[in-house]
C-alpha cells in the first residue's frame, strides 16, 4: 500500500527522473536514505516499472502519428496472439490496445510522413494475416501528450 510519501516520490521521479535522492528528500522533507530505501521497495514492489528517456519525435524527424483502429477476421486466441506478436515487431507501432467495442485493436503509430504511413500500411500493417479492416486517423494538433499517471 502506497502512503503519502510514496506517492511524492512517485510524482516527482514522473516529472525529472533524474532527481538526486537527496534532491527528492528535501522536496518532500526526508533524508536521502529513507528516499532510497522507498524507491527501492517502489522499484522491487512494481510501481515503479521502469526509467526511460522522453525523446522528441518531431526532432527525429517523426512528424505524423496515426491512430488505427482495427478488426480481425476471427476473434480467436490463435488470432489475436499471432497479431500481437507482428505488432510488437513494428517499430513505428507505439501502442496496441485489446479494446471492447465495434473493432478489436486500438494502435497509436508514429511515422515520417503520410508516404512512410502509406509504405508501412502496404507492406507491413495491411498484410498481417488474420487483419480485416484498418480505419486510420490522422492527428492534425497533439493537445496534451503526457507519460504521467495521476498518484
Amino acid at each position: 500500500m502506497l502512503d503519502r510519501t510514496d506517492r511524492q516520490i512517485i510524482a516527482l521521479l514522473q516529472d525529472n527522473a533524474h532527481l538526486t535522492n537527496q534532491e527528492i528528500g528535501q522536496q518532500i522533507n526526508l533524508s536521502k536514505t529513507p528516499v532510497h530505501e522507498r524507491i527501492k521497495r517502489l522499484e522491487r514492489d512494481g510501481y515503479i516499472d521502469r526509467y526511460v528517456a522522453i525523446v522528441n519525435r518531431r526532432k527525429l524527424g517523426n512528424l505524423l502519428t496515426v491512430y488505427c483502429q482495427v478488426s480481425l477476421d476471427k476473434q480467436t486466441r490463435d488470432t489475436f496472439a499471432h497479431f500481437n506478436e507482428v505488432v510488437r515487431q513494428l517499430q513505428e507501432v507505439l501502442e496496441c490496445n485489446l479494446v471492447s467495442g465495434s473493432f478489436d485493436y486500438l494502435l497509436k503509430v508514429i511515422v515520417r510522413d503520410m508516404d512512410h504511413y502509406n509504405q508501412f500500411y502496404q507492406e507491413k500493417f495491411s498484410v498481417i494475416p488474420g487483419v480485416l479492416h484498418i480505419s486510420s486517423f490522422f492527428v492534425m494538433d497533439e493537445v496534451k501528450n503526457t507519460t504521467v499517471v495521476p498518484v
